[in-house]
């Protein structure tokens, strides 16, 4: 009994030691061929993709090879096409130096296109004047049509209460009417000084608020300008900048010593503006001390130029000619002493005024102050 228990214990000792030995000898095989059979499923791969590639369709190819080569083309044409366009933009044509005889006749032009003439002053108040000065742009034209209009309302308001006072004080005056009537309120007359008043100022309103968004403070006209001119108030002068054309300079009061005949006195300046007929001038300002304010009647413009900040106007002069303008802000004891002289020319004689301009200009200082001149 003792033996047949010790090979029962001995036969599954011996039958582990028996597999333990054939998985030993047979590892080396299973890894040698688990190591092929990869490289011989690839190769097989390859061998299959080659083959379907050779059987592929020669017009599929070649239209394949079209395209490829029309792509290219076409890539390389664009490329060429923007290289060439490139080129063209950034080569610049050579500058020609002016001679100085042509430095002097561009700097003659454009102080003569600033000369006075009487003949041709438009925006001028004149003495013993009661009304606004000739419209001379589309914001002044609708400005004066808005007067108009408030005018012939408020006559009619002055006519209408004019007239019931002179009815009340005849028909109701002590002697006719001893006994006077003794009421506290009308329910008619209270609903008409109510509802009349409303519709007054609604009648008011609209084109006020028209004219203000529509014309004076129009953004997308302001946004789209033909021409920027940026305005710098200072105590007690103007300085001017063409950002567009590259011209910057000072604009000081003419001292009366120095005044020409004709010239008007408190209104003339050394540099005066110049801008072309017919155009959208946006108008940039600032102040570089105090509030100031630029103000040109002709033109509907009256805007504040104030330190720190950038406020926007414009206009469009419609008609050539000389315009005068002033401070309108109480900016010091030269207040009275910052006039704006504005020229408007066509635009053949503003450009020969920006060549000359562009010379008189370049690399000086035409700051005097105006309070030196008095």
């Amino acid at each position: 009994m003792k033996s047949i228990m010790t090979l029962h214990l001995r036969t599954p000792l011996l039958s582990m030691l028996m597999t333990a030995a054939m998985l030993a000898l047979t590892a080396p095989v299973q890894a040698q061929e688990a190591k092929e059979a990869p490289a011989v499923s690839r190769e097989t791969v390859k061998e299959k993709s080659d083959a379907a590639n050779k059987e592929a369709t020669p017009a599929k190819a070649a239209e394949a090879s079209k395209e490829a080569v029309g792509d290219a083309g076409k890539i390389e044409a664009t490329a060429s096409e923007e290289s060439a366009k490139a080129d063209a933009d950034t080569e610049e044509a050579p500058v020609r130096e002016l001679t100085d005889e042509e430095k002097a006749a561009a700097l003659s032009e454009a102080e003569a296109i600033t000369q006075y003439d009487e003949s041709k002053v438009r925006g001028m108040a004149k003495p013993w004047q009661h009304y606004y000065q000739p419209a001379a742009s589309p914001v002044m034209e609708h400005l004066e049509a808005l007067h108009d209009f408030v005018f012939i309302i408020i006559t009619i308001i002055t006519i209408t209460v004019l007239a019931l006072l002179i009815y009340v004080c005849v028909k109701f005056r002590a002697s006719k009417n001893p006994v006077p009537n003794r009421f506290a309120h009308n329910t008619m007359v209270e609903i008409a000084w109510t509802v009349i008043p409303i519709l007054i100022l609604v009648a008011i309103g609209i084109p006020s608020v028209r004219a203000h968004y529509k014309y004076t403070n129009n953004q997308d006209i302001i946004d789209n300008p033909d021409l920027t001119l940026k305005v710098v108030g200072h105590q007690w002068y103007w300085s001017y900048e063409y950002p567009d054309h590259g011209i910057a300079f000072d604009s000081n009061i003419v001292a009366d010593k120095d005044l020409k005949p004709g010239q008007p006195r408190l209104l003339t300046v050394d540099n005066p503006i110049v801008v072309p007929v017919g155009k959208v001038v946006r108008v940039q300002l600032t102040s570089a001390d105090v509030i100031h304010d630029w103000a040109l009647p002709a033109f509907g413009v009256k805007q504040d130029s104030v330190p720190g900040k950038l406020s926007e106007t414009w206009f469009k002069a419609e008609k050539e000619g000389i315009y005068y303008g002033q401070c309108s802000e109480l900016c010091g004891k030269f207040h009275g002493f910052m006039p704006i002289e504005i020229h408007v020319v066509s635009e053949e004689i503003f450009d020969a005024w920006v060549a000359g301009a562009k010379l008189k200009y370049a690399n000086s200082n035409h700051l005097q102050l105006a309070m030196n001149a008095y």
